[in-house]
Order: C-alpha cells, then sequence, then structure tokens
C-alpha cells in the first residue's frame, strides 16, 4: 500500500476504496476497542478544529468513564509534565514515572553518555510501564519520550496509550517543522545515513 501518495485523491475519505471495499476489522468486535473508536469518532465531529489535544485527552478520558491516567515522560520535559499534571489533575488521579526511574547506570547496559565525565542513569521505559500498572492507570500518556523508549513504553503498557508531546529537541517538540521548513526539509533530503532505500 502508498496511501501517502494516492493518486485517487484518497477516495476511501468519500466512502471508496482501491483496497477491501466493506471488510471490517474483527478487533472493532472488542467492547473496549469499539468504545475507543466511538468516542474518538465522536469528539472528532462535535470538536473538530475548536479543541487542543489536551483538551482533547481531557474530553476523550472523561467520555471512557477513565478516573485515573498515568504520564510518562522524559527527564527533559519536566516543567511541562508538572503543568501537564497540574491541569489533568483538575479532572483525574494522576500518577507520573520520569524516564530515569531507578537510576540505573548507562554503563549496566553498555549505553554510551551523553557526557562521558558524568554519571547518567539510562531511560527505563519498561520500568515507567510497570510502575504505572502498579498504580492501575486506565490510559497513559506519552510526553517526551525518546524514539524507541515510547515504542518499548507502548509495547509494556498494560493500559492503553496516548502521545501527548512528541520530543524533537531541535524544533521546540514541533516534529513537524522539519517538513513545514524548506532548510530543515533540504537537511532530511540530503542525510548521509548508511543503507537508504
Amino acid at each position: 500500500m502508498d496511501c501517502a501518495n494516492c493518486k485517487l485523491d484518497n477516495a476511501c475519505y468519500k466512502g471508496q476504496s482501491c483496497y477491501d471495499q466493506g471488510v471490517t476489522q474483527p478487533e472493532y468486535d472488542d467492547q473496549e476497542n469499539r468504545r475507543i473508536l466511538t468516542i474518538a469518532s465522536k469528539l472528532e465531529a462535535e470538536y473538530y478544529m475548536q479543541i487542543t489535544r489536551l483538551e482533547e485527552v481531557i474530553r476523550f478520558s472523561r467520555e471512557m468513564g477513565f478516573k485515573r491516567l498515568g504520564i510518562a515522560f522524559c527527564v527533559g520535559l519536566n516543567q511541562e509534565a508538572k503543568s501537564i499534571t497540574a491541569i489533568l489533575s483538575e479532572y483525574f488521579k494522576v500518577d507520573s514515572v520520569c524516564c530515569k526511574v531507578c537510576g540505573v547506570d548507562k554503563k549496566e547496559f553498555k549505553i554510551p553518555n551523553v557526557k562521558p565525565e558524568r554519571y547518567e542513569a539510562a531511560c527505563n521505559p519498561v520500568g515507567q510501564a510497570g510502575y504505572l500498572k502498579k498504580a492501575g492507570t486506565e490510559l497513559n500518556i506519552i510526553v517526551g519520550l525518546c524514539v524507541g523508549h515510547d515504542i518499548l513504553f507502548t509495547k509494556f503498557s498494560a493500559a492503553p496509550v496516548t502521545t501527548l508531546v512528541v520530543k524533537d529537541r531541535v524544533l521546540a517538540h514541533n516534529p513537524l517543522g522539519a517538513v513545514y521548513s524548506n532548510y530543515w526539509r533540504k537537511k532530511l533530503d540530503n542525510l548521509e545515513i548508511p543503507f537508504k532505500v
């Protein structure tokens, strides 16, 4: 499939499909999956281009009946996590876990330090997921976890996961800036990375 380069002007948006017309996914027969799909679509219809993603997370969680949310955050976004926790705490019980939880030395995993002369704790996304599972969170929210660490956190999370903040230290946590900016787009087109397709 190559929907990103659709030659039919995204005909599926209008009810047509070039791929398995009318096929439904059996996963939507699961009550939780159907509820998530339905509430997300309802919010899109009711608030399209009217609410921020943070407000969307709040409204979605309220509609789902969630009482306890978890935040897995990057230590570099500690202040943002504090602000997000304060806002969400107006509506929910919130548990937050920093990426460096347990403070395990990077050397334990043979991971290089950012600054070799100092002690650096390794990120622990599996630990974050474990602590939030113990807390009994019903939805976990990623706030700026590294690429890869976000994957592990999602993989090991007992609760469903959504991303509120995607970390991009260069572009003020706005990864699409690289797509919108001609300067960054040219850099991306000329990256020197082995094994380019």
